[in-house]
């Protein structure tokens, strides 16, 4: 039986960075697939035995619950040792970007994506704001990476992987990844045990 558990699905770009981790770190786990389109999260069921918030991923490893992918992120990094900050300012630099992508990236990816590519709704004005939230944190992460290799220089940290979640989905992101941006996705994509999120995570049909 695989140590890990992951509650998960395909178009979870949040999913998709604790998947990434559990793979890149060569860990032994199992994914379970969460019917986020056909209402699972909002259900009694998931919020009363799996996560309170309603969200996609959780971890379960040997029964120690974890959700948020940042929360997964540092502790499979603490875990393993692997992608964590070599020191005190590392470490703080690494939380610094995970925060900011919550905050400011990943949260208007998601919003914009599924808008556009899975809901296909959404007023026009809106969906335009969004995207304008977007190409400015883009613009700061493409300067950011201009000269660098990964965000703390060398090598990659659980902030690469957390940054890097939704930028693999191809035509399904309705906006312009920039030149560094999509140099450094390429840079992940050549680590050992790289794979694409639909081929690490199970999919379901929509209702």
């Amino acid at each position: 039986m695989a140590e890990f558990k992951l509650w998960c699905f395909g178009e979870s770009g949040n999913s998709y960075k604790a998947a990434l981790m559990l793979n890149l770190c060569d860990l032994e786990w199992r994914p379970e697939l969460v019917d986020f389109f056909n209402g699972e999260t909002r259900g009694d069921a998931y919020r009363s035995d799996v996560n309170e918030m309603g969200e996609a991923p959780v971890l379960d490893h040997n029964g120690k619950m974890l959700s948020q992918s940042g929360v997964i992120l540092d502790y499979l990094s603490s875990l393993t040792g692997k992608f964590s900050g070599r020191d005190a300012d590392e470490r703080r630099e690494i939380l610094r970007w995970i925060l900011w992508d919550n905050h400011k990236f990943t949260s208007y990816i998601a919003t914009l994506r599924f808008l556009v590519t899975l809901a296909k709704t959404g007023d026009p004005a809106v969906i335009e704001w969004l995207r304008g939230r977007v190409n400015g944190s883009m613009g700061v992460l493409d300067k950011h990476l201009a000269g660098r290799a990964f965000l703390l220089g060398d090598r990659p940290t659980i902030a690469d992987i957390s940054l890097v979640g939704y930028l693999y989905y191809g035509d399904e992101l309705p906006f312009e990844v920039l030149p560094h941006v999509t140099a450094w996705t390429e840079r992940v994509k050549a680590l050992p045990h790289w794979k694409h999120p639909y081929d690490l995570m199970p999919r379901k049909a929509k209702a």
